[in-house]
């Protein structure tokens, strides 16, 4: 008796609907996503390449650069590939403990990228700071840790969600107004009281966003104060000329989730599909146009590049 409880308190599997209201344009949306996320492959494996290869740049700048490459990897490959497969062959149907083990990447990778763009804001405050004791403060040991804290953080704050999800009941259907598993979209199918989860949600959201983007701005205040310090306009110009890359990181990762923020909450009668595409925006955006930003604008990473793209010309 107990075991066929169980098997009602949840479907057995989810329909993702897609993006609700605009199923006849499903093919034709799928054309830039699967090239955005064609991009992201090719770009973010390009990266880990170059920097696995290179002993060079093995530094603290480019280590944090790999980890950002290889959680926009996962980040994306997370529901891409599930996403196509609903745009192009009306495959919906997803397994309720898929569900929530893609839920539970999303949402931890998504967390982890947040703390590993405050990493690397604090690998600009100690170059131009502290460039005497850069070496000093940024070994690998620390670089490890790093990863590490920003690993335990996003896995310990989103275990809890599905155990939280197991428990409900789902009388309100098994279709998800979404293209993937999102934690609230999953939520509005579940009786009873959904209060904490909710609330839950929401301080994760704001405590993450709010303290990383805060931290991050509080370093390039420094970082600025210290830059206007310089005697000489070039060498302003070649300092903060390092840190444009990771500015333009933070804008293509942060803009689009104040945008849907500012959309869900101003823009309340907008269309579904609206905020959806705005979701699956954050998501394919910063995997697709980091790596395209760090190699236009690093270097070292441009001329290994180039010397990939020469080699085999010759």
């Amino acid at each position: 008796m107990s075991a066929f409880n169980i098997t009602l308190a949840h479907p057995q599997a989810f329909l993702l609907v897609g993006i609700p209201g605009l199923e006849h344009l499903h093919i034709w949306i799928s054309i830039p996503f699967c090239t955005a996320y064609t991009l992201a492959l090719l770009g973010n494996c390009t990266l880990l390449f170059i920097i696995q290869a290179d002993a060079a740049l093995h530094e603290p700048m480019y280590l944090f650069l790999a980890m950002l490459a290889a959680i926009d990897l996962v980040l994306s490959s997370t529901t891409l590939p599930k996403m196509l497969a609903i745009f192009w062959f009306r495959d919906r149907e997803i397994n309720f403990y898929a569900c929530l083990i893609q839920m539970f990447f999303l949402h931890s990778f998504a967390i982890m990228e947040s703390a590993i763009l405050l990493a690397m804001a604090f690998d600009r405050y100690v170059a131009i700071c502290k460039p005497l004791h850069y070496t000093t403060i940024l070994t690998k040991s620390l670089i490890v840790k790093i990863g590490t804290a920003a690993t335990t953080r996003a896995v310990t704050l989103m275990t809890p969600l599905p155990f939280l999800l197991r428990r409900f009941h789902y009388c309100r259907g098994s279709a998800i107004a979404h293209c993937y598993c999102e934690h609230m979209a999953v939520v509005r199918l579940a009786c009873g009281d959904t209060r904490f989860n909710n609330i839950y949600g929401i301080a994760v959201a704001m405590l993450i966003v709010v303290l990383d983007l805060l931290f991050v701005i509080l370093s390039y205040v420094f970082i600025l104060r210290a830059v206007l310090r310089l005697a000489s306009q070039e060498a302003r110009y070649k300092a903060f000329g390092t840190c444009v890359s990771h500015i333009g990181a933070i804008l293509s990762t942060y803009t689009p989730v104040v945008i849907s923020s500012v959309m869900h909450r101003l823009a309340r009668t907008a269309a579904p599909h609206v905020h959806i595409l705005l979701a699956v925006f954050y998501l394919l955006f910063p995997p697709m146009i980091n790596p395209i930003i760090y190699g236009v604008k690093t270097k070292q990473i441009r001329d290994h590049i180039l010397n990939l793209f020469w080699r085999k010309d010759m």
